[in-house]
């Protein structure tokens, strides 16, 4: 997860953490047909996502001109209705809807302000049937630097081009969405890149047409995970564990620079896979923009700005946001407010890594952890109930409520924990509860239940056995 526009949309949406989630419409009455809820009730968030209806897949045209900024995207949503329907809602924020269509024909739809974009409202010219499919097709305008209700989830890098940085309610800026991890689903994108420019998008490259790039996502993923972009680059290839393809992207002309960095990505690959098991999708690398400032785990192809590798410890951060294609991207929060399932394991591992290549011991990076978390929980919330996203209780605390389990359970069983969880809920949602009931499961240990639940809400940390830690 970035670590900057992130905290903005946290702060844009502060005003709304004590609201409850009236906007929501009831649920429906055997009566007949009733509107889908403007918003899945996130603890943090309640009117992202959106009722009444699952996304099986997208199926997305985007047209991008360079130095202007202008697009066209045509989204169609192939979908589930879980309720009759007699409207239903989707997430949007700053471009022109021009048309829409349910199932072929012609929709009445409105746009109305919402907490963290716009919400648009679809009226089909007949209602939709509860467990039946339904398609939804939009098309849209717009140009990438109009002012958005919201944080934009736009960068732009100095070749006129752009990078999607869309976590964690910002894929609307493209285009119409149901904009919550817990509805994931498969996407094929097609890109237009003009002479000069390359077009990337998640999961594998399966063709060009013309100027149009098309990629296929094999495997679900939520939409705050979208990673288009449009820019001067060149592509650069490898090959991973068990001849896993890799991709990169990398500036234009500068090769030379970054060809031996993302070439570290199929050890890195090894590392990971030798902690939680085989790599959950069917591609990966790393697309490194002049125009981003943070590092942010878009499925299949992470994000990077060029500052990080600045750093002599920039593989860090490379095995960060590597260890959230388990932890995040295929197993995906349920809610909002349970990020740290993502952010904790990401920033453990990266410590662990750290400790492995003979800099900080893990076990000092934990002790500073402990001493400073007691206030942030205070202020900020428990690792697993933040006031806001983006926080040192969710990543480094999140890590902590590891470690702690790590000592309380010993290496043999802590691995068991971590690898048989992104197994058992591979391309899934999962929550923290789900979590707790894992880990007793795992150890047959039904006192880890109140363990854990003492690390992740209490509102001091408990005692740690630091003769015991590793």
């Amino acid at each position: 997860m970035r670590k900057t526009a992130l905290l903005a949309v946290a702060a844009l949406c502060a005003g709304t953490l004590a609201l409850p989630a009236q906007a929501a419409t009831p649920s429906p009455t055997p009566s007949g047909p009733s509107p889908g809820a403007p918003g899945v009730g996130d603890p943090l968030y309640p009117t992202l996502g959106n009722g009444g209806y699952d996304v099986r897949h997208y199926d997305v045209r985007f047209d991008f001109t360079p130095v202007t900024y202008d697009f066209a995207a045509r989204v169609k949503i192939t979908a589930t209705a879980t309720q009759a329907l007699s409207r239903f809602n989707l997430d949007t924020d700053g471009n022109t809807i021009d048309s829409v269509t349910v199932n072929g024909t012609p929709a009445q739809w409105a746009l109305t302000p919402g907490h963290t974009g716009q919400e648009l409202t679809v009226t089909p010219a007949e209602p939709l049937h509860v467990n039946k499919p339904f398609e939804v097709e939009i098309a849209s305008h717009g140009n990438g630097k109009n002012p958005r209700a919201s944080v934009t989830g736009w960068v732009f890098g100095p070749d006129g081009g752009f990078a999607s940085a869309t976590q964690s309610s910002r894929a609307d800026t493209f285009f119409p969405v149901n904009d919550h991890p817990s509805d994931k689903a498969t996407w094929d994108l097609h890109v237009s890149a003009p002479e000069g420019y390359v077009a990337t998008g998640n999961g594998e490259l399966v063709s060009r047409t013309g100027d149009v790039w098309h990629f296929r996502v094999k495997e679900p993923m939520a939409t705050e995970l979208l990673g288009l972009s449009v820019a001067k680059g060149v592509y650069l290839y490898g090959t991973g564990p068990h001849a896993l393809p890799l991709r990169h992207i990398v500036p234009q002309g500068q090769e030379a620079k970054y060809g031996p960095i993302v070439a570290e990505t199929a050890a890195h690959l090894e590392w990971t896979e030798a902690k939680f098991g085989r790599y959950p999708f069917s591609t990966y690398g790393i697309h490194v923009y002049p125009g981003y400032g943070a590092a942010l785990e878009n499925q299949t192809l992470s994000l990077f700005g060029t500052g990080w590798f600045n750093s002599p410890t920039y593989a860090n951060t490379m095995i960060h946001e590597l260890v959230h294609q388990w932890f995040g991207n295929s197993v995906s929060p349920a809610t909002w407010q349970e990020a740290w399932l993502n952010e904790g394991p990401a920033v453990y591992y990266a410590a662990l890594w750290n400790q492995e290549q003979g800099r900080q011991p893990l076990k000092d990076r934990m002790r500073i952890v402990y001493d400073r978390l007691n206030p942030v929980r205070l202020k900020d919330g428990p690792p697993g109930r933040p006031k806001a996203l983006g926080g040192f209780n969710i990543y480094d605390g999140g890590a902590l409520v590891l470690y702690a389990l790590r000592t309380e359970v010993g290496d043999a069983g802590f691995d068991r924990i971590m690898r048989r969880w992104v197994q058992r809920h591979k391309n899934g949602v999962a929550s923290t509860e789900d979590f707790i009931a894992h880990a007793v499961k795992t150890t047959h240990r039904p006192e880890l239940d109140g363990f854990l639940r003492g690390w992740l809400f209490g509102t001091e940390n408990p005692p740690l056995n630091w003769d015991a830690a590793p």
